[in-house]
């Protein structure tokens, strides 16, 4: 990289402290972890894994590996789960698969390996690869593994799942295929091109195995089978490599998994078996026949001799004895294969572990977490030693981002902390704050990423990096950082990165808008000011054949977090239509359209999206009958929100409100999803809810799953037994079994046009067996499977009804779906 040939002006504070004791080892990594690097370093085995979701990894293998053996390891998911469950909240599809990215990240963190992505999206559950691959880009989805391949240069690649079709999720199947077409042209030249002419380099791995897990061993059928131990404790930590996979996987929090942490591990023996899929043979060992050091590397003989004198001579209360071989060590490593990834990598490493021994620390730390483009960037530099064994000077910071630096030239002293004030303007023209893969709009199946070399990566790369400049013992030393701002809104040491923000945020009073034909309804938008003083121009970006009025409206915010809100009054086509009308803001010259949105969990860092602020406009012929609604809400959905769109209004319930002389004031009541799996509060009001239906209410219950943490199995007045029973495809036919039921008539005519644009599926965890007071309404199925009838199930109790169902509302109506709102209408009405 060429730098600008001018030296910024450094005004550099060196915080003399009194002087205090030298301690033993440095404060910024424990001696394990200097060990475990060493070892790292010393080993240049690569292992890369292959699965189709995140929860999918062999967590235990995975600490084995990258703990016990040192191999370079990393977890390769095809998508980030998007379309999953989320037992923690309200998140769902785009937003639960950031969620789910930042998991496998933390999970990454414990069992010591690395993640990567193709840009495949979790469309929900699949029974067939083939329904997978079509859905999916298979081209681009092998593209995308090729990439990872020839970037992180494995020398074996493992399946989690087989080849064999059937028996489990068809992402599952699909993955092995896609991994092993990829292993199969990684190393031909020929195949994306484009990779070569980025700079990637073919690579082919000596085999792919797959790792057999236990519910599928009965399709190993003749297959020579290799068994490999990978049980024991981990020598550096003392903790069983079970343990360690327990904790990484405790990480998958909103897939329930956060029990794991409990689980101590045994350090006994534990068997993994493999098969080979492709490759060179195998006999004992998943890396039979790889050179695993540095020998592998031409000239690289001497640094595999050099790291295990290191290793063998290293001494914890005194790390900093090992600088000057490390130093020697980098001297021969610095001509060697300049444009090899893996000893580059090394070199990054090295310069690390120089870092460590040293107790040389560094941060760059900014008063605010987020800035907008073109304002100034004020960071404060500091460095501290904790060794004297070798001289250190601090020689400046570099800023990729606006190819410059910041000389500062300073000699370090030990135990006396130096501090540098550096102020730098964020480029006007860089990009707002959001997930590379969801800067665009996506199909079902693939994202949209513009810029190749992204592609594969877990997250954004930093907004603003920074490279502190040593000198160390007459060689350069370089540490990347990025400004963090310490928060203490979270956790005490908490850190919060650096995001791009507008200086405005949009939010509209609702995602969706329901319109009768030719009807026109008051939009609202609030303005949220993130500066002071923003002044520009609000307008409602809407399609041809809705009005909007009036075109725009000048808005003046003078204080942080300053808000007004705007009305338009927006006029619906005069025919059922549905489309997206965007908001946007003229400020200066450029405009934003974004909205805000935070993701707080205490298990991963703080997230921020900047998606378009957009309303879905449905206009469709509707009717609803009664007015109140009570909502309990369950695991999390929106459904409650879209009531109110209906025309409803809506008093969310707790378990506490289930009585009679409460439910009386209510037309119908609406349970959330997955309520009884998730809520302790309500079994011991059934009685009162049943009564409720009894005299003439109306219940709507929405989808339960089947399992142990179920609170009853009688949540319905007649006995129901639930099951795993799903149709995927959302655009299966819908069979009317009971067409004369209300359900279907009442107050709006359901014909099968309503079934069309559904998302994702139908409809999961249907019910199986019912009493015969229940009227099954629907039946539909996936091709080649026998029709499923619990999908709506509704009984007349008494002088009312209660409505147990598995359709996917809770994703069909945040969507937009009119025929979900004509239906899910019917149901509220029942009986009014």
């Amino acid at each position: 990289m060429k730098w600008s040939p001018y030296f910024l002006a450094a005004a550099c504070l060196l915080a003399a402290l009194p002087g205090r004791a030298q301690v033993a080892g440095p404060p910024s990594a424990s001696d394990t972890a200097i060990m475990r690097d060493l070892y790292d370093f010393q080993s240049m085995g690569s292992i890369l894994y292959v699965a189709a979701h995140p929860d999918d990894e062999n967590n235990e293998l995975l600490a084995y590996l990258a703990r016990g053996r040192h191999y370079r390891t990393a977890y390769l998911s095809l998508n980030r789960g998007d379309g999953g469950q989320n037992v923690l909240g309200p998140q769902f599809g785009e937003e639960l698969g950031l969620i789910r990215t930042e998991e496998l990240l933390a999970a990454r963190r414990v069992d010591g390996g690395r993640q990567y992505f193709t840009r495949a999206v979790d469309f929900g559950f699949s029974k067939d690869y083939l329904e997978t691959l079509k859905i999916w880009d298979q081209q681009e989805v092998v593209e995308d593994t090729v990439r990872v391949i020839r970037e992180f240069r494995p020398d074996v690649v493992m399946t989690r799942f087989s080849l064999i079709p059937g028996g489990t999720h068809g992402h599952h199947t699909a993955s092995a295929m896609l991994a092993l077409d990829a292993f199969k042209v990684a190393g031909d030249p020929n195949a994306f091109p484009e990779q070569i002419r980025e700079g990637l380099a073919p690579w082919q791995p000596e085999r792919i195995l797959w790792n057999v897990g236990g519910f599928q061993a009965s399709e190993v059928g003749e297959s020579k089978t290799i068994r490999m131990n990978i049980g024991g404790i981990d020598p550096l930590s003392g903790e069983p490599y079970g343990k360690i996979a327990a904790r990484s996987r405790s990480m998958h929090k909103t897939q329930g998994l956060g029990n794991f942490t409990g689980y101590r591990g045994s350090s006994g023996p534990r068997n993994e078996s493999f098969v080979l899929l492709a490759g060179e043979s195998v006999t004992d060992d998943v890396m039979d026949g790889v050179d695993t050091s540095w020998s592998r590397v031409p000239g690289g003989a001497d640094i595999g001799t050099q790291i295990a004198q290191v290793i063998q001579q290293f001494n914890p209360p005194n790390p900093a004895a090992s600088v000057p071989a490390l130093l020697e060590i980098k001297k021969l490593l610095a001509p060697l294969a300049p444009d090899d990834p893996v000893v580059n990598e090394k070199r990054a490493l090295l310069d690390h572990i120089i870092q460590e021994c040293l107790g040389l620390t560094v941060e760059t730390s900014v008063p605010q977490a987020e800035v907008v483009p073109g304002e100034m960037l004020k960071m404060r530099l500091s460095v501290s030693l904790n060794s004297d064994i070798v001289p250190v000077r601090w020689m400046a910071a570099r800023y990729p981002a606006i190819k410059t630096q910041f000389a500062i030239n300073t000699k370090l002293s030990t135990n006396q902390p130096a501090s540098c004030v550096s102020t730098e303007m964020l480029p006007a023209d860089a990009p707002l704050s959001q997930p590379y893969w969801l800067r665009e709009d996506h199909t079902p199946g693939m994202f949209v990423v513009d810029d190749p070399a992204l592609i594969g990566r877990p997250e954004n790369p930093p907004v603003f990096p920074v490279e502190q400049v040593f000198e160390v013992g007459g060689q350069t030393l370089v540490i990347p950082d990025q400004p963090l701002q310490t928060t203490a809104t979270r956790k005490a040491g908490d850190t919060r990165r650096l995001d791009v923000i507008s200086p405005v945020s949009l939010k509209l009073a609702s995602d969706v808008e329901l319109f009768a034909p030719g009807s026109s309804h008051n939009v609202m938008v609030t303005v949220t000011s993130a500066r002071l003083d923003v002044k520009g121009a609000l307008r409602l970006d809407a399609p041809a054949g809705w009005a909007v009025s009036p075109a725009t409206q000048s808005f003046h915010l003078g204080a942080v977090e300053d808000q007004k809100t705007f009305t338009f009054n927006v006029i619906a086509p005069a025919e059922p239509a549905a489309t997206n009308i965007t908001a946007e803001v003229q400020i200066d010259d450029k405009t934003y359209d974004n909205e805000r949105v935070v993701i707080d969990y205490p298990h991963i860092p703080l997230l921020l999206l900047q998606p378009p602020a957009r309303l879905k406009a449905v206009c469709l012929d509707m009717a609803i009958r009664g007015q109140n609604i009570g909502y309990l809400p369950g695991a999390g959905d929106s459904v409650a929100q879209c009531l109110q769109d209906m025309g409803y209004q809506v008093t969310l319930l707790t378990g506490a409100d289930l009585t009679p002389e409460h439910l009386k004031k209510f037309d119908a009541v609406v349970i959330g999803i997955r309520a009884f799996n998730v809520r302790t509060d309500l079994v011991s009001h059934l009685p009162a809810l049943f009564a409720f239906v009894q005299d003439g209410g109306n219940v709507i219950e929405q989808y339960n799953r089947p399992g142990g943490d179920l609170k009853t199995d009688q949540f319905t007045p007649y006995s129901l037994e639930l099951s795993s029973q799903r149709v995927t495809d959302p655009a299966a036919p819908m069979t009317f079994l009971a067409p004369d039921h209300p359900a279907l008539n009442v107050p709006n005519k359901i014909s099968s046009t309503d079934f069309n644009g559904w998302i994702q599926e139908r409809g999961i965890y249907y019910p199986d067996q019912w009493d015969d007071h229940i009227t099954p309404i629907l039946a539909c199925n996936d091709a080649g499977e026998a029709p499923l009838k619990g999908g709506l199930l509704v009984a007349q109790y008494g002088k009312g009804y209660f409505v147990y169902t598995g359709l996917d509302f809770f994703r069909q109506l945040p969507a937009g779906v009119p025929g979900a709102y004509r239906l899910f209408a019917n149901l509220v009405s029942l009986g009014k």
